[in-house]
């Protein structure tokens, strides 16, 4: 039998990832987030966020005993030793649990979307797709969204592989520079492209 089409959904933070992602959900695609891998493996009584707060302490939990991410991002983002600590506890666990995630699925294609963080290689991926913008319009987004500093929305940059090096992973690119109407007509593109592949993909 035929293995599983999978594309690699990346970009750095604030890029549009999510928006892509949930477009191509939408249009039937199985996808499988980082991002709400990573919310899921520290949930409140998880051994994930056990582990978080025996290496961070109870500073990082809000009084119900959940985890205070605002604080959790600012300390990890201004210590490096710190966020190597984070990422050595959260890695493994997210790893896992896209596994576990995909062994779960019969569809022949499916989407992991997973920032690419530095020192990091995925490999096992039919397709890499890049959601790109400027970095400006990341921090800027980040500072509306996330309503971090700037100097924090550049830490949590620099601790991400570079556009640069983003792109150079690339197989394909979607530009977030324009209007919602263009990414859509983008994104449906993608999603005739990827279909065709994986039909091809199971007739080998």
């Amino acid at each position: 039998m035929t293995e599983k089409f999978k594309i690699c959904l990346t970009g750095g933070i604030a890029s549009g990832k999510t928006y892509v992602s949930d477009k191509l959900a939408s249009l039937g695609m199985y996808v499988i987030d980082a991002d709400i891998l990573a919310r899921e493996v520290v949930a409140k009584n998880s051994s994930g966020l056990s582990e978080v707060t025996a290496v961070f302490g109870p500073r990082v939990l809000q009084e119900d005993g959940s985890l205070n991410r605002k604080v959790l991002k600012a300390l990890v983002f201004s210590d490096d030793k710190k966020l190597q600590q984070l990422n050595q506890i959260l890695h493994p666990l997210i790893r896992k649990a896209f596994v576990e995630k995909s062994m779960n699925n019969n569809l022949p294609i499916e989407l992991w979307v997973i920032p690419l963080f530095k020192g990091e290689v995925y490999q096992g991926f039919d397709r890499v797709l890049v959601v790109d913008v400027p970095e400006q319009t990341q921090i800027e987004r980040m500072q509306n969204r996330d309503h971090v500093s700037v100097a924090v929305a550049k830490k949590i940059l620099a601790s991400q592989p570079s556009r640069i090096e983003r792109l150079k992973l690339a197989t394909d690119v979607i530009n977030n520079r324009f209007t919602l109407e263009k990414l859509d007509r983008h994104v449906d593109r993608i999603f005739k492209l990827y279909s065709q592949l994986s039909l091809m993909n199971h007739l080998q």
